[in-house]
Order: structure tokens, then C-alpha cells, then sequence
């Protein structure tokens, strides 16, 4: 039977996923990205050097993988190529990459969209990227949407255009913004088409195929489960569903495929863009933590909001990832902090609950309430085994466990493939 682990962020992205879907693509055959697009990013370390990855799956710097590009992502060409030319010139040449032709293409007018829509909402910006993400999910759904398997019929792609456009064009004449051309939209993306098409496929079938011949696979998605357009705070959210259950959809496999659930968290919470935050705070210790952290946006370079560990947001992302284990990370930035603190429930108009509200309104009100815990000096980065953590981090480490009823299975001390203690071995 085939061995498959689900990596997932359980918070509003930007946990190290990146550092732990490298660690197991290191056991695995097969690495899968299912949804999102390059909105989104993972910082990988090793050979003292940091990677950055926004649409190729962590594979790729392993030439015995496959990597596979799922049909739920929505694609920008050009980035693309980009990015498989940097991984190139970086000495990586001989991976094996699987691009769906069922995935969607993020359209230069999708970009112009997302900045529009941004402006028409003032003060109350959903903080995206503006790489024309949600605007692409939005054709696609819509049925307006192009995909990569359109790209290689240059009428095909023309014909596509002319409705698409007929759709937006007339908003950005609305807008006074500049309308687009679709001979010369078409005469580009289907040059992009050309350069791609030698990694295009059904990798629905493909991935199946895999499955029956009980490959160990990884499935890595982009963001975290506190984004979910379904389940995260809405409308702060991105516009894929980037939790566990998503990702059969997304990769065109049978749910019951999936086996594992490994749910990334950071040792405390950060979050980039506007939207409630309830454990944020901003003081010398938080600023001490984005630094010794780098916490700015690998995409954007946006310096992250810091905000204790909340256990009622890992609880949530429990219930609906089906979490088997969670992989804590950047243990080693709490160093030197004195008292740190978990949040186990909030209090909501004198209520106490443990869940978040669907309500944005009521989710804006809560107000966390924490357990402290006496923080450590002792330097983890050298810590080869849990046993060797200072006693006060191995109680934080269990009051996590016991707050979210979720056992850890990974811990990070550091950014370095090596610097990684291993409770569980998914492979």
C-alpha cells in the first residue's frame, strides 16, 4: 500500500512547511503540490544556503523525486519559467517535474484585477500579494478560466481570450484602466505554452499510477489552514482551500488515499496582511522575535505580525486537517525570552469558548486568555534528540500537546536540514 503524509500549515501560512516537506521529500519518491499559486513561498535551507520555492514542489532539489504541479493550483507562466531557471542556474538540472494540464493560468489581467479589487475595497484591504491568485480561482470558477492545456492551441487560446475579456475588459474601461490585447496576450502565453509544454501532463492519471504502485508520497500545499476560503477567518483568507481535505480534490485522488497529516506550526504565531490576529502584540520581545526569526515575507519581504502560540487556532486546524501529528517549528527563536505564554481559549462578550467564531465581527472581538510558562537560556540548535532540550522547553513542549490534544512528532531548532529532532518517522 502506497505511504502518503499530508504536510499542512495550522496557521495563516509561513510556519516552515518549507523546511519540513524538504526534511521528508529526503524519504520520499514522489512530492505533490496541490493548490495555490505564487502568492506564496517556502524558504529552504541547506548547504548553508537558503532557497526560495513559490510554485515548484520541495523536490526539485532531489533528482531521484517526482514532482508534480496538482490540477488545483492556478499557474503565471512566466513565473514559472522563472523559477525553473533559477533552480537551474543554482545547479539543479536533472529534476523530474509533472505540470497538470487541468491546472489553471494565472493571466496577466488577473494581476491588473487583484491590485483593482484591492483599491475598490479602501480601508479594509484583504492584504493580498496582488499576483492575480484570487482572480484566476474566480474565472475558474466562473468558467471563464484558461488552462495550462490550452496554452499549446494558439486559436484555442484566442478563442478562450475573447470571452474572458469580453467579461473584464469593459471593467477596467469602468475603472479607466488600460483594456488588454488578446492577440498579444495569446502570441505570449502560448510562446509560454512552447517553453513549458515539455513538463505538461495528466498527472490525475499519472498520480494514480503512482499510488498503485505504493510510491511514498508527500503532498505540500501553500499557506495555512487559517486561510482556508471555507474554513479560515473569512474574508481574510486566500482563495483555495489549503487544508488536508482539499488536497484529494485538488490532486485528483480518492480521499481514502490519504494517511498521514503532518500540521506545521511555529513555536509561536505570525501572520502577513490585515485581518484578526487575537495573540498578536508588539513590544521588545515581539521585535526580538521577528528578527532572531527573519520573519518577513518570503514572497512579499512584509514584516510578519508576532503573536503568542494559540491553541484554540491549532485546535481548529485539528478538526478540519484530521492532524495525525504537528511539527514545531523555530523552537530555538524562543531562546532568552523569559515567560511565554499559550493561549487556551478566548473570552467572547463574557463567554468563554474554545473555537473560533465564523463571524468576523465576533472573531475581531475575542479576547485571548493564556497559560505562562518559564521560558529557557540553554542554545537548542545542537540539540540532536529531545532529551537533550532544556526541561523547561520540554514543558512547553508537552503544555502544547496538552492544550491541543495533539501529540508532536518534528521539532525544528533551526533552519538547516540537520537541526531536526524526530519523534515519528513518516517514511
Amino acid at each position: 500500500m502506497a505511504k502518503t503524509v499530508v504536510v499542512v500549515g495550522t496557521q495563516w501560512g509561513d510556519e516552515g512547511k518549507g523546511k519540513i516537506t524538504d526534511y521528508l521529500a529526503s524519504s520520499a519518491e514522489v512530492v505533490v503540490r496541490s493548490q495555490g499559486g505564487n502568492n506564496a513561498g517556502h524558504s529552504i535551507f541547506f548547504g548553508q544556503k537558503k532557497h526560495a520555492l513559490h510554485l515548484l514542489p520541495s523536490g526539485v532539489f532531489n533528482k531521484n523525486k517526482i514532482n508534480i504541479m496538482a490540477d488545483g493550483m492556478v499557474v503565471n507562466p512566466k513565473a514559472l519559467i522563472d523559477e525553473i531557471n533559477l533552480v537551474k542556474n543554482e545547479g539543479f538540472q536533472d529534476f523530474k517535474l509533472y505540470l497538470s494540464n487541468r491546472a489553471h493560468v494565472v493571466m496577466p489581467y488577473h494581476l491588473e484585477l487583484d491590485g483593482l479589487f484591492e483599491s475598490i475595497r479602501e480601508d479594509q484591504p484583504i492584504g493580498t500579494t496582488k499576483k492575480g491568485i484570487g482572480p484566476a480561482y474566480m474565472d475558474k470558477a466562473s468558467r471563464f478560466g484558461i488552462r495550462v492545456g490550452d496554452l499549446m492551441n494558439k486559436e484555442k487560446l484566442i478563442q478562450k481570450l475573447q470571452i474572458s475579456l469580453s467579461l473584464h475588459n469593459p471593467l477596467f474601461q469602468t475603472f479607466g484602466k488600460t483594456e488588454f490585447s488578446i492577440e498579444a496576450i495569446a502570441e505570449e502565453y502560448y510562446a509560454y505554452g512552447q517553453t513549458i509544454k515539455e513538463y505538461v501532463t495528466d498527472t490525475t492519471v499519472l498520480l494514480n499510477q503512482l499510488l498503485e504502485e505504493d510510491r511514498k508520497i508527500l503532498f505540500e500545499g501553500a499557506q495555512g489552514s487559517m486561510l482556508c476560503l471555507d474554513h479560515g477567518t473569512y474574508p481574510f483568507v486566500t482563495s483555495s482551500s489549503p487544508t488536508a481535505a482539499a488536497v484529494p480534490l485538488n490532486a485528483g485522488i480518492m480521499p481514502q488515499a490519504i494517511k498521514d497529516v503532518v500540521g506545521v506550526t511555529k513555536a509561536y504565531s505570525t501572520r502577513v496582511g490585515s485581518g484578526s490576529f487575537p495573540t498578536e502584540f508588539e513590544d521588545e520581545i515581539a521585535k526580538g522575535i521577528r528578527e532572531r526569526g527573519f520573519e518577513y515575507g518570503t514572497t512579499t519581504g512584509r514584516p510578519r505580525r508576532i503573536g503568542w502560540i494559540d491553541g484554540v487556532v491549532l485546535k481548529h486546524a485539528k478538526r478540519i486537517n484530521g492532524i495525525t501529528g504537528l511539527a514545531i517549528m523555530l523552537l530555538d527563536v524562543l531562546t532568552g525570552v523569559e515567560e511565554i505564554k499559550i493561549c487556551y481559549a478566548y473570552e467572547l462578550d463574557g463567554e468563554i469558548i474554545e473555537h473560533i467564531p465564523a463571524d468576523y465581527d465576533c472573531y475581531s472581538r475575542v479576547k485571548p486568555l493564556y497559560k505562562t510558562y518559564p521560558g529557557w537560556n540553554e542554545d537548542l540548535t545542537n540539540s540532536k534528540s529531545y532529551d537533550e532540550l532544556p526541561q523547561n522547553c520540554i514543558n512547553y513542549l508537552k503544555a502544547i500537546e496538552t492544550i491541543t490534544g495533539s501529540r508532536i512528532t518534528i521539532i525544528s531548532v533551526g533552519p538547516d536540514r540537520k537541526q531536526t529532532i524526530v519523534l515519528h518517522k513518516y517514511f
